[in-house]
């Protein structure tokens, strides 16, 4: 067993009467676990610049959601900050089972994350800076550059900057001009030098004027070399403050802010509009950009204008987050990708094939051979997107249908599936247009497919549609053969190269009749089907998991204790942390390992004392979810789409399938079982809510999870090809 190491974490214990940690406070923890990867000092820099642009961005969508969420509620309550009861409901934050009213957990996030934000910026500006510095990559500030720089920046602004940006000016009385939440402004204090501005009558002590960046406008602006080896790089903003005056003839500069302002983003599409759903999407969009100011985020240095901008924007002192470097760091998250640097960066990995098929050989005779099972991203995407191509392009396939949540911009499986509708095939495809953040995108293949003639299904009232299947029917020997594809990710070939999932290939009768109901059930009308292998959210699948936990308790005795193991990403369903405190109540071992949210309170006697909670952050995201119940020796894995939350589990169409292969239920016990020996990327949540880093005992040998992975896909890959060399058919030339 791995040993605990030293947390420099921002620490929030859990009271000793609480049985649930609040999954808000819980999330701001995970982010504080992914900070620490950006703190190790034995990482390469631009590998810690990774993990902190990371926090940023996560940050950015937590306030866009959550406290956006948590402001409403309390408006909602009519100055009743407590948020228990039908305000709270209805702004969609639901009951707490942790008991903290909205009051006290909008305080704790706001000193959790200042911790946070601390650290991050700290460590950015002393060490990760320093350390690319003398790697060859130096960030030149303003106070930095030379006079030759100086003066290509400026050249460089003036040709390619100044005729891209507009500014605006900022009436004293009337609306701001349009900030929304995914832009960043460069703002400006002036004052007239001599004749009032342009359309301004009487004098005037001061005027205000903002100027947006374009998100097409790369932030970093690499600089000519001095012949020294060394790169150096500005930040647009940097020029956009420094110049923006230019846009001011006449006027003085008296003051310059840099900022961005997260907006409300958690709200709903009117569900009721089935005739025009794309066009109250697009609505969506277009008031996400003018909803409530949640945050604003901003460079030091000007607190008028800082104060201002606030004050106009109804923030308060405690909504405004200056930050010691550059703003939003994920933003720049390209820096770490930069070409030749590869010096300040980890080793890649390569990719391996999980699957060795020549182009000539059948994917569906394979398939029809047996289950296939990839493990993403140390097996290659490439026999998903192949599933679609090879569908696309065979005649004797009559039909295709599939899920899409969420995409990549240029993705080959739309590719495919506009090819399969231009070729007379019938394609149905289930676009999720209320994938948040992704809903511009989606709306966006939606349209291209139909025009395709794809029949193009929007989703589901009322329901998120978070699904990854697909369903392949083929002619084969005058009969039709159902062919199934199964994952725990989103088919995206991007994501695909750094999220961890595992992705099922079947042609088994049972799991196709039952995809088939499936898709029958979200494009057609039909009340819930049974069905035999799959269970589905919101009808079967919380039954299911809650009938399989009790299940264990029941079969388990002190000789043979049940075990219960779970990989997934967010824990906070009260009923199923109820049901774990149950099994552990009852001697089942269960051991959990979850990225994010977990509300569960491990390790309390008499209510969890058999419950170990680790969470593993390393260079892959983990995002697979596993299920394993020992079943008194007839152990039963399961793969889903789903995270044990109430949103999950209760208002999303999500999909548990059941992994029937022998060998295949045997690599995934090893691979659940592998994450708990984890002691190098793993951490440990306590009873007191508090997770700690594992690092190996004295003697033991170190385990990483992950390095254990790639090490098998590349044994395996290694095996593949002597296997496939074997069995090569050699000719003479006479008989071909």
């Amino acid at each position: 067993m791995a040993e605990t190491s030293s947390d420099t974490s921002p620490r929030s214990p859990v009271p000793p009467p609480l049985n649930f940690i609040n999954r808000d406070l819980s999330w701001i923890d995970f982010n504080a676990r992914v900070l620490e990867e950006g703190l190790r000092k034995d990482l390469p820099p631009l590998e810690r610049f990774r993990f902190l642009s990371i926090v940023s961005s996560n940050l950015d969508e937590f306030f866009m959601v959550r406290v956006a969420a948590i402001k409403r509620a309390i408006r909602a309550a009519g100055g009743d900050r407590s948020g228990h009861g039908p305000a709270e409901a209805a702004a969609g934050i639901g009951a707490d089972p942790s008991g903290l009213d909205l009051t006290d957990l909008l305080g704790r996030c706001a000193e959790k994350i200042r911790l946070i934000i601390d650290q991050q910026y700290r460590c950015l500006e002393e060490e990760v800076f320093p350390a690319l510095g003398k790697g060859g990559l130096v960030l030149a500030r303003p106070g930095d550059w030379t006079p030759e720089q100086r003066d290509y920046l400026e050249f460089f602004f003036m040709n390619d900057i100044y005729p891209v940006l507009t500014p605006l000016r900022v009436e004293a009385e009337g609306p701001l001009p349009s900030i929304g939440g995914f832009s960043l402004n460069c703002a400006f204090l002036l004052e007239a030098a001599g004749a009032s501005p342009l359309g301004i009558s009487g004098p005037a002590a001061e005027y205000t004027a903002i100027v947006q960046i374009p998100p097409a406008l790369n932030r970093i602006i690499l600089l000519p070399g001095d012949g020294d080896g060394v790169s150096r790089w500005a930040l647009l903003e940097d020029l956009a403050l420094n110049w923006g005056g230019r846009f001011f003839p006449g006027m003085d500069v008296k003051e310059r802010l840099f900022f961005k302002v997260n907006r409300d983003a958690d709200f709903s599409v009117d569900e009721r509009r089935d005739e025009d759903f794309i066009e109250a999407m697009e609505e969506v969009l277009e008031d996400r950009e003018r909803s409530m100011a949640v945050r604003m985020v901003c460079s030091p240095g000007s607190e008028k204008l800082r104060d201002r901008f606030a004050r106009r924007l109804g923030l308060g002192k405690e909504d405004i987050y200056e930050m010691a470097g550059p703003v939003h760091l994920g933003e720049l998250a390209d820096l770490a990708n930069l070409p030749g640097f590869d010096h300040l960066r980890e080793k890649p990995w390569p990719v391996f094939p999980g699957l060795s098929l020549g182009e000539e050989d059948s994917l569906w005779d394979r398939i029809r051979a047996g289950d296939i099972l990839l493990h993403l991203p140390y097996q290659s995407f490439d026999p998903v997107t192949r599933f679609f191509q090879d569908a696309a392009a065979d005649p004797r396939v009559v039909s295709i249908k599939a899920t899409l949540y969420r995409t990549s911009g240029n993705s080959p499986i739309v590719r495919a599936l506009e090819q399969a509708g231009l070729s007379g095939k019938q394609v149905t495809v289930l676009v999720e247009l209320k994938a948040r953040f992704d809903e511009e995108r989606n709306i966006s293949w939606a349209n291209r497919l139909e025009k395709a003639g794809v029949i193009v299904i929007y989703g589901l009232a009322r329901l998120k549609v978070h699904v990854k299947i697909s369903l392949v029917t083929r002619r084969e020997d005058e009969r039709i053969r159902r062919y199934v594809h199964l994952s725990t990710g989103n088919y995206n070939d991007r994501t695909a190269r750094f999220y961890e999932d595992l992705s099922l290939f079947t042609a088994r009768e049972e799991i196709a009749y039952d995809a088939g109901i499936l898709f029958n059930m979200i494009t057609g009308y039909s009340a819930i089907q049974p069905m035999r292998r799959l269970y589905i959210a919101p009808s079967a699948l919380k039954r299911r998991l809650l009938e399989l936990i009790d299940r264990e308790i029941k079969r388990s005795s002190p000789e043979n204790p049940g075990r219960i193991m779970a990989k997934l990403n967010a824990l906070a369903d009260p009923d199923m942390v109820k049901a774990l405190y149950r099994a552990s109540q009852a001697g089942v071992r269960v051991l959990l390992c979850v990225r994010g949210i977990c509300s569960l309170v491990p390790g309390v006697k008499d209510l969890s004392e058999n419950i170990r909670v680790i969470s593993v952050i390393d260079r892959y995201l983990e995002h697979s979810r596993i299920f394993s119940f020992a079943n008194g020796g007839m152990e039963e894995i399961y793969l889903s789409s789903a995270d044990w939350l109430p949103r999950n589990l209760e208002r999303r169409v999500e999909l548990m399938f059941p992994v029937l292969d022998e060998g295949m239920s045997r690599k995934l016990h090893g691979i659940l079982e592998s994450y708990f020996h984890d002691n190098c990327q793993a951490r440990l949540l306590g009873p007191d809510g508090v997770w700690t880093r594992l690092s190996p005992r004295k003697g033991e040998e170190t385990f990483r999870v992950q390095a254990r992975f790639f090490a098998q896909a590349a044994n395996g890959a290694n095996g593949a090809r002597r296997v496939r060399q074997e069995f090569i058919v050699r000719r003479s030339p006479g008989n071909p």
